[in-house]
């Protein structure tokens, strides 16, 4: 079980944008606000994620919002979140699944450090942003700037 996703603003918003990145972006922030989300309310009661997407003629950027209520950020920690190695995930395999021998462990979906400083990276090298706002005790609110590529050539290294 996982919270139900909705989707609001410009959902019949086409755009040029590399798709690798976008999903990779995407995907980790719709699976943190999907953990945040179950190990704050359990699997019984779960809050929708909502998924808002900006657009207008006149905007330089196409923005996405994605908002949870998944207990939120520490203060003290919101300058770490974009470090190399820093989760705030739990142990993904505790001692009790231990003997379990019918699934992989090598690839776990959360708890390496690297989801955000990669998804940052991917928005800033086309000159966006990705930025964090968070209400501690209550939920996250992630917004994505992405600048419209067309007409934009970028160095391929």
């Amino acid at each position: 079980d996982a919270p139900a996703v909705e989707f609001l603003g410009r959902t019949d918003l086409t755009f040029p944008y590399v798709p690798s990145h976008l999903y990779y972006i995407l995907f980790e922030l719709l699976k943190n606000s999907m953990r945040a989300t179950v190990e704050q309310h359990g699997l019984a009661d779960m809050p929708d994620i909502r998924v808002v997407i900006a657009d207008g003629e006149s905007n330089e950027d196409v923005v996405i919002r994605i908002s949870d209520q998944g207990g939120g950020i520490p203060r003290s920690i919101t300058d770490k979140v974009f470090s190399y190695l820093f989760t705030t995930a739990r142990e993904a395999f505790p001692e009790h699944l231990e003997d379990l021998e019918d699934f992989g462990r090598e690839n776990p979906l959360a708890g390496l450090g690297y989801g955000l400083p990669i998804s940052r990276g991917y928005v800033r090298y086309f000159r966006g942003d990705l930025q964090l706002m968070s209400m501690h005790g209550y939920g996250t609110d992630a917004f994505v700037h992405l600048p419209r590529l067309a007409g934009h050539w970028e160095p391929l290294l």
